[in-house]
């Protein structure tokens, strides 16, 4: 008779804990981007820096390296000459390193970024008349395999630390010139007045460094954005939607895009673990926690899949009572992709739907089309290999 099988190991929800080790170089001076205000503080009194002087030097390299944009201790000069040297000794300011940089026909700057262990993540910039959106990387790689996202098909290989996720705005605030000049009027304009957490990877799966990466942004005294300006994406990673509200805080998006479980299935595989019912009822709870206006749900509109009137009016139903808009999104193609773009006259459709019940439901303009920076496009240029058409739909079980 043989033995009964054991169970299945259950992943951890943060999944770097036990699989993911980050691989890092070991020694070295410690970078101090990304490091929360506490972080910082530990750090600054272990290289030598007096207890009691411990807040104020915090409060002065935080202004240097997060208003200024400065990553050299010699030009932060409200700083005794001797404590410079202590601090070049002991840290350094580094950010990611633009390896490549596009800009489409549409302005969309979409950047190759490289992060330590020789990684490459996507970043995009997409500037319109009123605001300017910079879509940041949580993870190298994504673990969610959705069958209609190109990064979804480029395998996790680590999540970013604090400083990685950081590190992306602060590039792209270099690469747009936009930090402040000492002595200059103030400038009130933000070119980058909005991020969003909607690049490679599931931001709920890298809970704690995307956690203190948004401490850092959202902090007044240095990026200072808002958390009504920051939209974190998830698939829905139930147990972390809650933590997320309370210890982040910031605006939260779904990708939903199916109105039943067995597309769901399909789509966003995530959803065989936490269903479509789980995932609404956390939702409910989501604005009082957060104190959020309303939650995005994300809808990429795909012909003969979840097109349908039909998936349009239980839509309506499925998110009754939750304080919502609708972001239609026209599929983005990427070679080898299972799917394509619902017809325009159908989306119209669809959307005209949800608006006479009553949600905002904009059809998202495709951006950046033409260097592969649209949405669900990322995928980095160390992952090139293109997999069949053919072989994506049967690894999706379509």
């Amino acid at each position: 008779m043989s033995a009964p099988l054991s169970p299945a190991p259950t992943a951890p929800i943060t999944q770097d804990v036990l699989t993911l080790p980050r691989k890092l170089p070991e020694g070295g001076k410690t970078n101090l981007v990304g490091l929360t205000r506490d972080q910082l503080r530990d750090a600054l009194i272990a290289a030598g820096t007096p207890e009691r002087q411990a807040k104020m030097r915090v409060g002065q390299v935080w202004q240097w390296i997060y208003h200024w944009g400065v990553r050299d201790f010699a030009q932060m000069t409200n700083l005794a000459k001797d404590y410079r040297a202590l601090l070049a000794e002991n840290f350094v300011v580094e950010v990611p390193e633009v390896v490549n940089r596009q800009i489409s026909a549409d302005g969309t700057r979409k950047y190759l970024v490289r992060i330590a262990g020789g990684h490459e993540v996507e970043v995009v910039y997409i500037p319109e008349e009123t605001r300017g959106t910079l879509c940041i990387s949580s993870q190298v790689g994504c673990t969610l395999t959705c069958s209609f996202c190109h990064t979804g098909t480029q395998k996790l290989v680590r999540n970013l630390t604090a400083g990685e996720i950081v590190g992306q705005v602060m590039l792209a605030r270099d690469d747009l010139n936009e930090w402040p000049v000492p002595g200059a009027p103030k400038d009130e304009t933000r070119l980058i007045s909005n991020v969003v957490l909607m690049g490679m990877g599931e931001p709920l799966y890298n809970f704690e460094n995307v956690r203190d990466a948004m401490k850092v942004v959202m902090d007044g005294e240095g990026i200072s954005l808002s958390r009504r300006r920051i939209t974190l994406s998830t698939s829905g990673i139930v147990p972390e939607i809650a933590r997320a509200a309370e210890e982040i805080g910031c605006l939260l998006a779904v990708s939903f895009h199916a109105t039943t479980d067995e597309v769901r299935d399909k789509l966003v595989p995530v959803n065989k673990k936490w269903n479509i019912k789980t995932l609404l009822d956390t939702l409910r709870e989501y604005p009082r926690l957060s104190n959020s206006e309303r939650i995005t749900f994300e809808y990429v509109m795909l012909k003969d899949v979840n097109d349908s009137d039909a998936d349009a009016r239980r839509l309506v139903k499925l998110i009754a009572g939750i304080p919502a808009k609708i972001n239609l999104i026209p599929f983005n193609e990427w070679p080898g992709a299972p799917y394509v773009r619902s017809d325009w006259e159908r989306i119209e459709v669809f959307a005209d739907i949800l608006y006479k019940a009553g949600y905002a439901s904009p059809i998202r303009t495709p951006r950046g089309e033409d260097i592969m920076a649209a949405c669900g496009q990322l995928k980095s240029a160390t992952e090139r290999a293109r997999k069949s058409r053919a072989e994506i739909a049967a690894e999706a079980g379509l």
